[in-house]
């Protein structure tokens, strides 16, 4: 991708130049870049808040003072409480791509945190309509986090070193699990509590990480690419870049959603999207992810402060799972990471399910605490691919003008396959207990031939050779681009 980078949009720099400025940089000794990459784990935050909101309701559903002040939600109720953050997702990022590529992406950005904030306000005021005080601001939560997702990956893809762009890229997603842990572990500190503070306090620490963004300066690409240095052979290279950058995204303007209907190619693009939005969130993932509290209390673990250890712990360890595969993905394969990750998730899955089944019959202790072992299992293999390769791997098979579209699609149907996990999940564990995971142990079958038949392999291939997996053997990246 980097090569091709240089190959199309260097304009006046030659090529042979290029290619060797793209890759002579190394960021430990350049200072630009060491304070580039000091400061891009503050952008990673989006990724970051978006995962908040899934560790807290689970955090949130063992305390009972949150129990109470909401009169016990079960069910489809508590399906709503869960999944109305996703439908304010489904909802931003219906526009978001249009937000990012007319404002820009630092706009963007900001725009998302400044609503992610009232948002939060309105979940912690005390009201008298707190149900629906509640249910709104987590709305406005997935409405603002999903706007700031729209434009956050792409900006750290424009502003890394093309050097570093797959694994900052792939990285990105990872910090899904940051927010996972802060929220399980300010639960755990609270959970004892026995006040409303012991959930008013998780909910509002949401607001945080929108402020240690706002304090980042928004200071130009070129001075950390080039230390200050204008006349930089590099910096020109990527002033030509953005020149020609600047041109596609008019010719962007001229294109509808349709365009992903139009060719082959784009066809099987978006299927692509579909199915790895779809395998995020619906492998299974969304039952630890949301309901840890009903799944323990299933097993016979039911005590508040074990069931937030427990949380805690596994937000941990799945975060420590991805950030050490996220630096596999150019040397194992893309389409091996998803292989590996999919056989490891049945398997593991189906091991679980047959634990909570003679648990159910039989009440065998250590068949219970094997279902809390396969849940780290399983989520130990799932970390080969998710969530890092969600966002990476799509940005990676889409040409540039139609990528914000593309990642907007990708973020709407992630949150769509969310709402519905979130919504049905509840019902499923109510109804039918263990036997609900059948459901899953089918979608990962699924999953498994879907990966093996249809993923395509984008690991060494450029930019323009990727584009010849999709278009066919006249592709290039200008007819990619313009198509």
């Amino acid at each position: 991708m980097e090569k091709i980078i240089a190959k199309t949009f260097i304009g006046q720099v030659h090529q042979e130049d290029s290619d060797d400025l793209a890759y002579s940089y190394e960021h430990w000794k350049d200072p630009g870049l060491r304070k580039l990459y000091t400061m891009m784990p503050i952008l990673f935050l989006g990724s970051t808040i978006n995962c908040y909101d899934g560790s807290l309701l689970n955090g949130l559903q063992t305390m009972v003072p949150w129990q109470t002040y909401f009169d016990d939600p079960t069910g489809s109720r508590l399906g709503l409480f869960t999944a109305i953050q996703n439908i304010g997702g489904i909802c931003a990022l219906l526009f978001s791509s249009y937000a990012t590529d007319l404002f820009g992406r630092r706009t963007g950005v900001c725009l998302g945190l400044l609503i992610v904030f009232l948002g939060t306000i309105l979940q912690v005021v005390p009201t008298k309509d707190h149900e629906g005080m509640f249910i709104g601001g987590r709305f406005l939560v997935g409405l603002g986090s999903n706007l700031a997702q729209g434009s956050a990956p792409l900006l750290i893809m424009e502003i890394a070193h093309p050097q570093h762009r797959g694994k900052l890229t792939t990285m990105y997603n990872t910090r899904w699990y940051v927010g996972a842990i802060i929220a399980a572990w300010t639960v755990f500190g609270t959970v004892k509590y026995t006040t409303d503070a012991a959930w008013r306090i998780p909910v509002g620490m949401q607001a945080a990480m929108p402020v240690i963004q706002f304090a980042n300066d928004g200071s130009s690409q070129k001075i950390y690419h080039a230390n200050g240095d204008l006349t930089d052979h590099f910096v020109q290279s990527e002033f030509h870049e953005i020149q020609e950058t600047i041109r596609l995204e008019k010719l962007n303007s001229k294109h509808g959603w349709t365009v992903f209907l139009k060719t082959p190619g784009n066809r099987k693009r978006l299927l692509l999207i579909a199915l790895t939005s779809f395998f995020s969130r619906c492998s299974g993932n969304g039952l630890a992810s949301y309901y840890l509290h009903d799944i323990l209390n299933s097993v016979g673990s039911t005590e508040s402060y074990y069931q937030s250890l427990i949380n805690g712990g596994l937000q941990i360890w799945s975060f420590l799972v991805a950030i050490f595969f996220s630096l596999f993905v150019d040397k194992i394969g893309r389409r091996m990471l998803f292989m590996i990750a999919a056989v490891g998730m049945l398997i593991s899955f189906t091991l679980r399910t047959a634990c909570s089944a003679i648990y159910a019959q039989s009440g065998n202790n250590s068949a219970g605490s094997a279902v809390i072992a396969m849940i780290f299992l399983f989520y130990g293999v799932a970390g080969f691919a998710w969530p890092g390769l969600t966002v990476a791997y799509c940005a990676e098979i889409l040409p540039f003008n139609v990528r914000a579209k593309g990642l907007a699609i990708n973020f709407a149907l992630t949150a769509t396959a969310s709402v519905f996990n979130q919504y049905v999940n509840p019902i499923g564990l109510q109804h039918l207990a263990w036997k609900f995971y059948f459901v899953y142990i089918a979608i990962l079958i699924i999953e498994c031939l879907c990966i093996w038949f249809l993923f395509v392999e984008t690991k060494g291939p450029t930019l323009e050779e990727i584009a010849r997996l999709f278009d066919g053997a006249s592709a290039n990246i200008e007819h990619a681009e313009e198509s």
